[in-house]
């Protein structure tokens, strides 16, 4: 098993079968995957992960979802249920850029054989360049659980990491550490930390 790095959509796709694609905020590395798994931290890159998802013959993503449901809601969406084509309910605030990417790997034949969407209700659905609340933050755990329970389930050996990378082995830079992030954020007014 290799070490695997964070992806951002540029350059080639490469050769894999599993896409792990977090939408609006960083993946860190607290597993190891074999060779033929990717983490992407997807941002908001909308069109330009196309080669990305047309390349995965499955395809789990994570994201902050607007399901209508109570704050911090964890929800598993699976196959044809995960919304993939124009005029779906907006089901994420990043969904404008990835809602064409399903839709166009879908017109193409090439979307995923295997799709899933773990989300989690935000409590805010306005706070743009906020952290986490913290009922999303406590669901983190469990999130990460269920999509390991996914990559299992997918054949995918998971394992944790026993110690946290170092050096040239991150896969980004120190500064969206979330401690780092939140200590450098402006309060809200009546925001405690």
């Amino acid at each position: 098993m290799t070490e695997t790095v964070l992806s951002h959509a540029d350059g080639d796709p490469g050769a894999y079968e599993t896409l792990v694609l977090g939408i609006g905020n960083v993946l860190w590395a607290d597993y190891a995957f074999p060779d033929d798994v990717r983490l992407m931290d997807g941002g908001t890159q909308g069109i330009f992960l196309l080669p990305w998802v047309c390349s995965a013959k499955r395809m789990l993503i994570l994201d902050a979802v607007d399901f209508g449901m109570e704050p911090a809601t964890l929800k598993m969406v699976q196959g044809e249920d995960v919304p993939c084509f124009m005029g779906a309910k907006k089901v994420s605030m990043h969904q404008a850029g990835f809602q064409e990417v399903l839709s166009s790997a879908t017109l193409s034949g090439s979307l995923p054989e295997e799709l899933v969407l773990i989300g989690v209700q935000p409590e805010l659905l306005n706070d743009y360049g906020g952290s986490l609340t913290a009922g999303v933050k406590a669901r983190i755990p469990e999130a990460m659980a269920l999509a390991c329970e996914v990559l299992r389930g997918w054949g995918i050996e998971v394992t944790e990491r026993d110690k946290p990378l170092e050096g040239a082995e991150l896969i980004g830079p120190g500064a969206l550490d979330m401690r780092d992030y939140e200590e450098g954020r402006p309060r809200l007014e009546g925001e405690s930390r």
